[in-house]
Formats: C-alpha cells, sequence, structure tokens
C-alpha cells in the first residue's frame, strides 16, 4: 500500500508541479515580450516533459539506470505504440504531412543515437551535452520553419500545439500574464513557477522511491518497472493531449504530439540526464528495448512518409503490439 501511495502520489504531484511550472515560466516570459512561438516551442514544449525530465534526473541521482533510461525508452515505445493507438481508436488518424515525415526521420534518428550509445559508450557529460546541442539545433530549426510559414507545421509547434487543445484559452489565455499587474503580478507568477518546481521535483523523488519499491516486491528488476509502470505514468501528459486532439479532428496534432515528446524525450531528457549525472544505459535495455524503440520510430516515420491512414483496427493492433512488448519483458 505504501509504495502504491508513493507512486500514485508522485505522478500527481508531477503533473501539478509541471502545470504550475509552464504557468509561471510562461507568464514571466509574456511579460518581458518573448514571442508566443518561441513560449511555445521551448517553455511549453520542453516544460511538458519535466514529469519524464525530473524522474530520469533523480532515478539517475538515485543510482537506478535502470528507472532513468528506462523511463525514456519505455516512454518512447509507450507514446507510438499505446497513445497514438489510443487516439487512432478514438478516431482514425490519417497522416499526410510533409513536415511530420521530416520530424520522423530525426525521432528515428534520435532513437538510432540513444541505441548506440547504449551498445558502445555510457551516456555520460560528452553525449548528454552532444544530446542538448542537437536538441537546441532542432528547437532553431523549428522556429524558423514557423516563422517563414512553409513546409508545414514542425513536430516541435504540433507538441505545443496539443498542449493547447487541453488548454482552450491556451498560452493566450489561461497561461496569459497572471492576475494583477507590475509586481505584484510579477511575484504571482514566480511563485507559481517555483512551487511547480518544488512539486515535480517532490513528485520525482516520491516516483522514484516507489517504483524502486514496487521491484524489490515483486522481485523484477528495476528496468521493467522503468520501462512500464514509470514510463506510463510519467506519459499520462501526451495521452491526454492526444487523445483531445483525435476528438477534436485534429490528427496532425496527435500524431505530431507524438513525435515531437520522443525527439524531446531522446536529446532533451537523456541529454539533461547524462549533463546533471551521468550513467550506463543497462545492458538489457541496449540489446532489447532500445532496438525496440527504433523499429516502432521507423514504423511511426513510414506511417507519416506514406501518408497512411491509423485507422480504429490499426489503432487496436498498436495498442495489442504494445499489450504484447510489456508480456515480451515482463517475467512470468
Amino acid at each position: 500500500m505504501e509504495t502504491a501511495l508513493l507512486i500514485i502520489g508522485g505522478l500527481v504531484l508531477l503533473v501539478l508541479g509541471g502545470e504550475g511550472l509552464v504557468r509561471g515560466a510562461v507568464q514571466i516570459a509574456e511579460r518581458f515580450g518573448v514571442s508566443p512561438l518561441l513560449i511555445g516551442l521551448t517553455l511549453v514544449g520542453f516544460g511538458t516533459s519535466t514529469p519524464e525530465l525530473v524522474t530520469s534526473v533523480q532515478a539517475s541521482l538515485a543510482g537506478s539506470p535502470g528507472i532513468a533510461v528506462g523511463n525514456v525508452v519505455g516512454s518512447n515505445i509507450a507514446n507510438i505504440l499505446l497513445i497514438l493507438g489510443i487516439s487512432a481508436v478514438v478516431f482514425p488518424v490519417r497522416v499526410s504531412s510533409a513536415a511530420l515525415a521530416r520530424d520522423g526521420v530525426i525521432g528515428a534518428a534520435a532513437a538510432a543515437m540513444l541505441l548506440a550509445v547504449g551498445l558502445a559508450w555510457t551516456l555520460d557529460r560528452v553525449v548528454g551535452g552532444v544530446f542538448v546541442a542537437l536538441l537546441v539545433a532542432y528547437i532553431v530549426h523549428a522556429w524558423r520553419q514557423e516563422s517563414a510559414g512553409t513546409d508545414g507545421h514542425t513536430a516541435a509547434f504540433e507538441k505545443a500545439q496539443a498542449f493547447e487543445e487541453t488548454h482552450p484559452r491556451g498560452v493566450h489565455g489561461a497561461y496569459a500574464a497572471a492576475p494583477g499587474t507590475g509586481r505584484r503580478g510579477l511575484l504571482v507568477s514566480l511563485a507559481l513557477l517555483v512551487g511547480g518546481l518544488a512539486l515535480v521535483v517532490l513528485g520525482g523523488r516520491l516516483l522514484v522511491d516507489g517504483a524502486v519499491g514496487l521491484a524489490r516486491a515483486l522481485a523484477v528488476s528495476e528496468e521493467v518497472i522503468g520501462l512500464t509502470i514509470v514510463a506510463v505514468g510519467t506519459s499520462m501528459p501526451e495521452l491526454v493531449t492526444s487523445v483531445v486532439a483525435a476528438l477534436r479532428r485534429h490528427a496532425d496534432v496527435a500524431i505530431g504530439n507524438v513525435l515531437g515528446s520522443n525527439i524531446y524525450n531522446v536529446l532533451g531528457i537523456a541529454g539533461v540526464t547524462g549533463l546533471i549525472s551521468p550513467t550506463v544505459v543497462p545492458a538489457q535495455i541496449a540489446a532489447f528495448d532500445a532496438p525496440v524503440m527504433l523499429a516502432v520510430s521507423l514504423l511511426l516515420l513510414a506511417v507519416a512518409r506514406t501518408g497512411w491512414r491509423v485507422g480504429r483496427r490499426e489503432g487496436a493492433g498498436l495498442v495489442a503490439l504494445y499489450a504484447l512488448y510489456v508480456w515480451v519483458i515482463w517475467p512470468v
């Protein structure tokens, strides 16, 4: 019971803290005249990945690489098979965007890089720095692409747009400047930012402690817990935003959210984790789970490039594949 409370409480704090952190950061940025596009690509895009980021960093600092790396790899697998699958079951997804096909290549390349690191190296500060630099380059590219208004929206933009689907007033409403003007309003925004950060740090700690306790109680590896329970739990915001986008018939936004999240996960979360607390990629993950992540990334790339229709049957098939994956890695 205590373990379950730690996990559930950690997830709740991660979600609530992430909301407060993003809201406070956006309000402060708007007060200083930062453009809505840049806010969406950076503060909203990366801020919505805060649960995964804090959890992986906390796990790495606690000496649990299976949870730290498993959270990243498992989240990417769940995003494609589980979240996209459920979204397609809710409403069929048809993809024809050239921009998403391009971002699909970036997502697959990022997955391949993490796989290569697991097989031949470790997630050290050099690798972490390279990953973060690549994420910055991607965001700059996305910003230029969106500013030019050509070749469709990027996945980074769609990730922020998906967030707005669950916040109808969006960055310009619910996340606009806090009530009050001048110093008082700024203090409110700072309080949201700092309070949100405190909650996600505490939530990450509780989730990691609960995950480690669950692994010991069930006599399973931390890698399995990180790849499944932790990964799915921290991916709940992506599930909600993608399903809402599907319900509103915004297929590009739903799949763009998945692609964008996967890019941020590998380059941002794994990168920052390597910079703050270098860690090894567990042999089990490098040998099986990371190749699975690359395989499903290539599957998503094929969907994006060919304009296939991911109907309800195909969506159910993706969910079934995820169930099969969990069955394979979970010890009997």
